[in-house]
């Protein structure tokens, strides 16, 4: 039985079996087969979603091309590509998303199913940019769904978690190819704070980083820039992991580091293609909780947040990331009930985070705030139904869709155990 771990080492699974079908009628009757399947993509999520004793499918051997509309508003694309592969495929189109996160190694099914998204007041999440999808049912048989085709089907897969079926090929919407600049400066945590909703306004992309214990911010926004080639970004990892590692060994030194990692940030500018410029190089293992939280109630709650992890002296050598996010209709997404900031908690792989995210994570709920899926929460099933109006109808079509159950495992009976 072989070991399967996520990408900071924190999830291990021994499915029965690993599968990597090279087609679709392969992949459909391994589906069909099976008493169990999850389908992993990079591992990059920190809840156990892919894990499984059973199939744990993977669709990196999958053959598929890019299939650009006559419009070329939208593409077909491979649901197990990356999204480094695909946002490159786009590019050589002379095309691009509108908006990515800041790593690029997920799966394009994985980072819809799990609703992962990138930082604009106006841009919403990568699930709202699904026009279509392909699927594999739990009984093996083939699927297209979109707004006009098996409608309530794509309402719910927009954000799915994989519990509907196999996306085979996803159509998403694109835009034409866009360059950025990105600008980091170093900034007063008090005036961020103060004048953040100017900040917002005048930027397409903003975000900031904030060590907790430390009075400043780093503050990185993306700005639309003129064609030329990708400019050269720092590698500070090298750096940052003998930080890591020195704090791990040395828990009480953590506000002391921040404080002088903080005071090391420069102004930096740097340009090229969007789908270069929107992801940064993650080498560093981390551990991560991320809560959406309604616009009105996201300054309270950091300030709180940052209270708390000083109050309490908490050892996170990670700085807290701050993004805002657009509102969406999908049904299980943290963002359908309005605009969100995004405020991501972060600790080093090697060190103890549990206690210290059960506590921030205490904050965030009381201000209103929904997790990402895919990153470190305790929320229950009769959470899921408070949070998410529409989460019936979602286990309505989960249940029709796949009625014994097979995309389940242990971690979504307990968020979804409504909808057995």
């Amino acid at each position: 039985m072989s070991a399967w771990r996520n990408w900071s080492g924190s999830v291990v699974a021994h499915p029965a079996q690993i599968v990597r079908p090279r087609d679709e009628d392969a992949l459909a009757q391994i589906v069909r087969g099976a008493a169990q399947v999850r389908v992993t993509g990079a591992g990059h999520s920190f809840m156990p979603l892919c894990a499984t004793a059973g199939t744990l499918v993977s669709l990196d051997d999958m053959a598929g091309t890019l299939v650009v509309a006559a419009d070329r508003a939208s593409v077909d694309a491979p649901a197990g590509w990356s999204l480094k592969r695909l946002t490159e495929a786009l590019w050589a189109q002379g095309l691009s998303l509108a908006n990515q996160g800041d790593v690029n190694p997920q799966t394009l099914g994985g980072a819809l199913a799990t609703g992962t998204h990138g930082t604009g007041r106006e841009l919403g999440s990568l699930a709202a940019m699904a026009r279509g999808y392909r699927l594999v049912l739990a009984d093996g048989s083939v699927v297209d769904c979109d707004k006009d085709h098996e409608p309530e089907l794509f309402e719910a897969q927009r954000l799915s978690l994989g519990l509907l079926g196999v996306a085979t090929r996803v159509r998403i919407a694109v835009i034409p190819a866009l360059h950025l600049e990105e600008r980091i400066a170093r900034r007063a945590l008090a005036e961020v704070l103060d004048t953040l909703p100017a900040l917002a306004a005048a930027t397409r992309h903003m975000e900031f980083f904030l060590f907790p214990y430390a009075e400043t911010v780093t503050l990185k926004t993306l700005h639309p820039a003129a064609p030329g080639p990708l400019t050269a970004q720092e590698d500070g990892d090298a750096v940052f992991q003998a930080c890591c590692d020195l704090a791990a060994a040395a828990p009480r030194s953590a506000a002391m580091i921040q404080r002088v990692l903080a005071r090391l940030t420069r102004a930096s500018r740097r340009s090229g293609p969007a789908w270069q410029i929107f992801p940064s190089e993650r080498t560093v293992r981390f551990e991560e909780m991320e809560y959406e939280i309604p616009l009105a109630g996201a300054v309270p709650a950091l300030r709180e947040a940052l209270a708390l992890v000083r109050a309490k002296r908490m050892p996170l050598i990670f700085p807290f990331e701050f993004r805002m996010v657009a509102a969406d209709d999908i049904w299980l997404s943290p963002f359908h009930a309005g605009a969100c900031a995004s405020i991501s908690v972060h600790q080093y792989a090697a060190m103890p985070f549990a206690e210290h995210f059960a506590a921030l994570e205490a904050v965030f709920r009381a201000h209103g705030g929904r997790p990402h899926w895919a990153k470190r929460h305790t929320l229950t099933s009769a959470d899921v139904v408070a949070l998410y109006p529409q989460a019936q109808a979602f286990g309505q079509v989960r249940k029709r869709v796949d009625p014994g159950a097979k995309f389940m495992n242990d971690h979504l009976r307990q968020l979804f155990a409504f909808s057995l």
